[in-house]
């Protein structure tokens, strides 16, 4: 059984169709990065997930649990931390969190512990006795992720996480989350195309309410630049020795473009793109045009895309610092 289940998700707001029927999985034990541009749904979909919000239409079901008829709980299987937490400023840190593992169901004797391992894995504990109001956006954000953190619980929902952290701050959060994936199934929203490349092992992606892809990161980017290639050779003595290699390279329709990428004393190595539609298999073709030609063929790579070429790819975009609110879901 899937952790999250979401299974055609629809959400209005008035004439606004915010989410227009997605439908995806997040399997148990893994960290999943969830992307689209500015308007694409995704803080409307992480907060029905969390149970914040109702969706219009649809199913969601959250350890088996049915959001709209067992919500308690599946609440009860979700740390959930919103891009912008509601702290109360006037509070101190460990007052707060106590506060929030009473409202969680922690029991009394749990809490203190509970609290003290939310705040060492979040790198606050020296500052427990600190006022919300006196901390920095990113020390913000730090106790918003120990508030997720409280109770244990096996699904964490994190919209924006390192949002005010400074490059160390990301690359601690990074590490944090690696440990915590052995315990927690992790969903997480960011713009931060790296940050997803670099921890998760699966992503969805939605653009303008709907799921354009989703599965594992590796093979959305290889099936990107299938028609993308780097071809390393010598010339040999043949035709190729004193040959304009762009242009004969391309003047067989199906290759687009040609270009050198360097030169290694006599190998050169060309990065080679199909022409749209075109099948990869002319890429034998064309290895076996050059060594018809006299080259020494030393190395023939596939490139895949990055995950920022493929999202601009699935969105005809970049990805922007803006929220997702319900008046900018258009």
């Amino acid at each position: 059984m899937a952790m999250i289940e979401v299974e055609d998700l629809h959400k209005r707001y008035g004439p606004v169709h915010a989410l227009r029927g997605i439908s995806f999985e997040v399997e148990r034990g893994v960290l999943t990065g969830f992307l689209g541009p500015n308007g694409a749904g995704k803080s409307t979909t992480l907060r029905i997930l969390a149970g914040f919000l109702g969706a219009t239409e649809g199913r969601v079901r959250v350890s088996g649990f049915d959001l709209s008829t067992h919500r308690l709980e599946a609440a009860q299987k979700i740390g959930y931390m919103p891009e912008t937490s509601p702290l109360y400023p006037e509070m101190k840190i460990e007052e707060y969190l106590r506060f929030r593992a009473e409202l969680k169901g922690v029991g009394r004797s749990k809490r203190t512990e509970e609290v003290g391992r939310a705040c060492e894995l979040t790198r606050i504990a020296d500052r427990r006795r600190m006022l919300i109001r006196d901390l920095s956006k990113g020390y913000r954000q730090r106790v918003g992720l120990a508030d997720a953190l409280l109770g244990r619980p096996p699904l964490l929902i994190l919209d924006e996480p390192t949002a005010g952290f400074d490059p160390n701050q990301v690359q601690q959060v990074r590490a944090l989350l690696d440990a915590l994936r052995e315990d927690h199934t992790i969903f997480l929203s960011t713009h931060i195309l790296s940050e997803v490349e670099a921890t998760c092992e699966e992503a969805v992606v939605i653009h303008e309410g709907r799921v354009v892809a989703s599965g594992n990161i590796e093979a959305l980017r290889q099936r990107k630049r299938a028609g993308v290639v780097e071809v390393t050779f010598h010339r040999g003595e043949g035709e190729l020795k004193e040959a304009a290699l762009d242009t004969w390279l391309t003047r067989e329709h199906a290759i687009a473009s040609a270009r050198r990428r360097r030169t290694e004393g006599e190998l050169e190595t060309w990065r080679v793109t199909l022409g749209p539609g075109v099948d990869p298999s002319a890429i034998a073709a064309l290895v076996a045009r050059l060594v018809h030609a006299g080259a020494g063929i030393q190395a023939v790579e596939p490139l895949a895309a990055s995950l920022e070429e493929v999202f601009a790819d699935l969105t005809g975009g970049t990805p922007d610092d803006d929220d997702d609110d319900p008046e900018d879901e258009g």
